[in-house]
């Protein structure tokens, strides 16, 4: 079912967290910081959302860090219900497809909660001073990956915050399958 997030709450502060990462480490807030802002994204390795642009966020990611940005992803799935979103799958899709960040597994779902993580993807765009400056999607795309052309809303609007330390007032929200919550 699609879900689409709320629009960027200007001057919220990250919240911090500590979770385990795919290449074996312990990654927090402060270590995937950057110095010109910090992009959090929620996703997961089953949503057909995220695997139809699963490309363009590893680009995106990768000419964000050389402009200073600090990107993470974070998957918060239940994995009882969702087994292909397991630690192990994750750890697969990261290797695979050389993510070029810390895939963490968020695996009490208190990150997600804490961010207010509607779906996947999700995205999170900070300044240097960690205060929300976008909340939006990465590009025109949907359940199907849209035309190579589509303006890079995510890009643009990271590389303006790296610039100026403010995002754009105008944003869409991104689009896709809801965080899949575990049964209280």
């Amino acid at each position: 079912m699609a879900v689409t997030p709320p629009v960027c709450d200007f001057g919220w502060k990250a919240s911090d967290f500590t979770l385990p990462a795919t290449d074996g480490r312990t990654v927090s807030l402060a270590d995937i910081s950057g110095p010109k802002g910090t992009l959090v994204m929620f996703i997961c390795n089953h949503c057909p959302y995220v695997l139809a642009v699963l490309d363009r966020i590893i680009r995106d990611a990768t000419e964000l860090q050389e402009l200073g940005v600090g990107v993470v992803a974070i998957s918060s799935n239940d994995v009882a219900a969702y087994p292909q979103d397991s630690f192990e799958n994750m750890a697969l899709l990261a290797s695979d497809r050389e993510f070029p960040f810390p895939y963490l597994y968020d695996v009490d779902q208190s990150t997600a909660r804490a961010y207010d993580a509607a779906c996947t993807p999700d995205f999170f765009g900070f300044n240097s001073d960690l205060e929300l400056q976008y909340r939006g999607r990465l590009d025109g795309s949907a359940r199907a990956a849209g035309a190579e052309n589509l303006r890079r809303d995510l890009f643009e609007a990271m590389k303006l915050v790296a610039a100026t330390g403010i995002g754009p007032s105008e944003q869409i929200a991104s689009m896709g399958c809801s965080i899949k919550w575990k049964d209280a």
